[in-house]
């Protein structure tokens, strides 16, 4: 089993290549289904999402040739299998995006219920009323979700909740859908617009992506094209905390710096400098104390769930009471207690967090327990003096593309060891 090694305590400066967009990829990936041609896809991250995805769109009969680590080549005109390997499927949460891209594609589809990061009850019922609101019949047993997509046309979802899975799953089944579809209470992510973008440049015609209403007009078919995926707003997030936590200066690179405009407020609010570019931002921390704040995750634009793990390492190192409150899902505190093993004082009461911080850090044996919280533990161990080790990987390569790489690059003393 492979570990990281970090020797902490050293301000990291330099300048870090932020890699494209994990949730972008995993969408619009299977979303070269509904294309009986070549799609290349550009800037798609080095990561084992993507490989998953990958190996389950295979599986169904697409050609996939990958010139270069980050381009992918998707051919699915010959796409013959519209039921996806359970197996497959339980690596990772967006397994789901298959069953909206296979009932555009097909009339029926059988995909499993999704895998991934286990943190709190994510159910999936709102993906299942767009299929029924678009007039699909809907079967879900304990393994299997079976659609009946021969009467899928065009119609009305409103989503009950905010949620950027079914806005994406009903975007990917409407596509392609008779007539006209509208969604309200959309989710506005970034990777949302970057798949209605995507779609659009192969000849779909969605209006409204990024907004709170989307509204689709079904096409015939599409054609094959290219497409750059946008880069990675929760990877840009994570390095600007592993910035300030070790007190550094670092510029990060190939960012858009309106989707980081609710995590650079914050970071600001604390006392960071923050220098905005055009497609970089500049993390300063090495020049004035730093202040304890309140913060609450909600969905975009607002401060992402995905960056609550890292901050709450970020404000552990600041002097003061600190809050943070979890606004969309309802458990993912459960990696404290690892966090908590190097001295950090965290008190949990419902979905609120309350960090007492300022104290040392202290050197200490982690496991990753998901994605974002084994980031906030390679933060955590990048602030702390001594040497920290972080195992299960497989969480942390799910979404981060050669970080140990791109931390030696910003002066980091780690290393990847085979255990």
């Amino acid at each position: 089993m492979d570990k990281i090694l970090i020797n902490g305590g050293k301000p990291l400066a330099g300048e870090v290549h932020i890699s494209g967009a994990k949730n972008a990829a995993v969408a619009i990936i299977p979303a070269a289904l509904l294309v009986e041609d070549r799609c290349v896809i550009e800037n798609v991250p080095d990561i084992s999402d993507v490989d998953s995805i990958l190996q389950m769109i295979v599986s169904l009969g697409a050609e996939v040739e990958k010139p270069d680590c980050n381009t992918v080549v998707v051919d699915a005109t010959n796409l013959s299998v519209n039921v996806v390997d359970p197996e497959l499927a339980s690596k990772m949460r967006a397994s789901y995006y298959l069953m909206g891209a296979l009932i555009g594609r097909f009339t029926k589809a059988k995909v499993p219920h999704p895998g991934g990061c286990n943190f709190g009850v994510r159910p999936i019922d709102q993906h299942l009323k767009s299929f029924r609101c678009l007039g699909c019949e809907v079967v879900a047993d304990d393994i299997f979700v079976d659609i009946d997509a021969s009467g899928l046309q065009g119609g009305n979802v409103y989503f009950d909740v905010v949620s950027v899975g079914a806005t994406i799953n009903a975007i990917l089944a409407a596509t392609l859908a008779p007539g006209k579809t509208v969604l309200e209470n959309c989710a506005k992510e970034p990777h949302v617009v970057d798949l209605a973008n995507f779609l659009n440049s192969m000849g779909a015609n969605i209006r409204g992506a990024g907004t709170d209403v989307i509204k689709i007009i079904g096409v015939g078919s599409l054609r094959g094209g290219t497409y750059t995926i946008i880069p990675d707003q929760i990877e840009a997030g994570t390095y600007m905390a592993a910035a300030a936590a070790t007190r550094g200066d670092v510029v990060i690179n190939n960012i858009i710096p309106k989707h980081m405009e609710a995590i650079s407020a914050k970071f600001e609010e604390m006392g960071v400098t923050i220098e905005e570019y055009d497609e970089a931002i500049r993390v300063k921390a090495n020049d004035r104390p730093l202040k304890n704040i309140k913060v609450k995750t909600l969905p975009y634009p607002g401060f992402p769930t995905d960056l609550q793990p890292p901050m709450i390492v970020l404000l552990s190192t600041v002097e003061g009471t600190s809050v943070v409150t979890e606004g969309v899902w309802e458990s993912r505190f459960q990696y404290v207690a690892e966090l908590e093993k190097m001295g950090i004082k965290i008190d949990i009461n419902g979905t609120v967090a309350t960090i007492e911080g300022g104290a040392p850090l202290k050197p200490a044996e982690l496991c990753a327990t998901d994605l974002r919280a084994g980031a906030s533990m390679i933060v955590a161990a990048l602030a702390c003096n001594g040497v920290s080790e972080i195992t299960q990987l497989r969480y942390i390569d799910r979404g981060y593309e050669h970080i140990v790489d791109k931390l030696r690059a910003i002066g980091a003393d780690v290393k990847r060891v085979d255990d």
